[in-house]
């Protein structure tokens, strides 16, 4: 494996744009990605870019293309070779519990699968080949396909560039991600699949929840906190004013003030996360590139308020035209303009300077960030 990196490290354009090309290809086209990593071979690409021996905007373009067309392949081979292929000595190394598991992914998901598949190392193997046994619609496929792996190349590359020869720290990170994706998908697939079975049989739940209360320690919780319990069982109803969804939607915010209080107390004292503000904006500061800063300025300017805001209210007046009331419209104002007076506010208060070295001059403080805080109550 040592001896494949310094290889592809060493290979300056176009080889190298087309090695890290094929070998995304091949990831999903020949399976590949069972033994080796795409994302590796992509990072490695970011490497060679940061060594100057190829040129980012093509890299990230020869990735993104070989990945889209080696998931077309595999879509391809599974559409018509499914049944000889997992039958083969190669499929049989794949395992049954792998392949149930991403026809499963697949079957619950549908085309977003194509998509989240793509960042799950396992999956991204499958996924095509298994859409195309199944006869997933290509035009189904195709978009989900293109989104995941413009996006998946795009970052994997970026990532190796910006680490540089520290790439194996990105690798190892990346693989745990992906693990920790994969088992939150297991877990929120299990718990779907559970409530669908008590759903399917409330008569024997009933019957269960009968039984246990009639356990001694059962019935003592029950009577001791009648009230609670009732006040608890009142939270978690599908319907009413303030059941499950108000309940699920304090908690998020709860948990988001949570986060957001953590990063603001890092701010204040310069902690943890905060100190490699410096690093990072010297690092972009020094490799600056015309066309991304032109695209960057471009994405900044669609999250704007001066584009967030009139697109939002106009989608808002639409809504409150159809439902004939003027409540959409007199919400999302309500929440737009709290948003702003609070985020200047808090920037007023914490006075963090804006880093320098910027193409633009602008004025204020830079915490928290208005584009983030429009965007979010947009």
């Amino acid at each position: 494996m040592s001896a494949v990196v310094e290889f592809v490290l060493g290979v300056a354009d176009p080889w190298a744009y087309m090695l890290v090309g094929l070998l995304a290809l091949a990831e999903a086209a020949a399976l590949l990605g069972l033994v080796i990593p795409g994302e590796t071979a992509v990072l490695l690409g970011g490497v060679v870019v940061s060594t100057g021996h190829a040129r980012l905007g093509w890299m990230m373009a020869a990735a993104a293309a070989g990945a889209v067309v080696g998931d077309s392949v595999g879509y391809e081979l599974g559409r018509r070779f499914a049944g000889p292929l997992r039958a083969s000595r190669l499929g049989r190394r794949v395992g049954e519990r792998r392949w149930a598991r991403a026809e499963e992914y697949l079957r619950t998901r549908g085309g977003k699968a194509v998509f989240i598949g793509r960042w799950i190392g396992v999956l991204r193997a499958l996924v095509p080949f298994v859409a195309g046994a199944s006869r997933m619609p290509y035009r189904v496929f195709l978009p989900y396909n293109v989104l995941g792996g413009v996006l998946w190349a795009g970052s994997f590359v970026v990532a190796g560039y910006l680490a540089g020869h520290s790439y194996r720290v990105v690798a190892q990170y990346a693989g745990q991600a992906s693990l920790v994706l994969g088992g939150l998908l297991v877990v929120l697939a299990v718990f779907a699949l559970a409530v669908r079975w008590v759903m399917g049989h409330p008569d024997r739940v009933r019957s269960a929840l009968d039984r246990a209360g009639d356990w001694p320690p059962v019935r003592w919780v029950a009577l001791r906190y009648d009230r609670q319990l009732a006040f608890l069982a009142d939270r978690l109803r599908p319907h009413g004013a303030f059941g499950l969804v108000l309940s699920v939607e304090l908690a998020v915010l709860v948990a988001a003030g949570w986060f957001f209080g953590g990063v603001t107390e890092d701010v204040l004292a310069r902690n943890e996360l905060i100190g490699i503000d410096g690093p990072v904006a010297q690092f972009f500061t020094v490799h600056r590139e015309a066309w991304l800063t032109t695209a960057m300025a471009g994405i900044t300017w669609l999250g704007s308020a001066s584009v967030l805001v009139p697109t939002a209210l106009v989608v808002a007046a639409v809504a409150g035209r159809r439902r004939r009331s003027r409540r959409p419209l007199l919400f999302l104002a309500a929440v737009l303009a709290g948003s702003t007076v609070m985020a200047q506010l808090i920037k007023v208060l914490i006075a963090r300077p804006r880093p320098g070295a910027g193409l633009v001059e602008a004025l204020g403080y830079s915490f928290p960030s208005g584009h983030a805080t429009a965007a979010a109550a947009g």
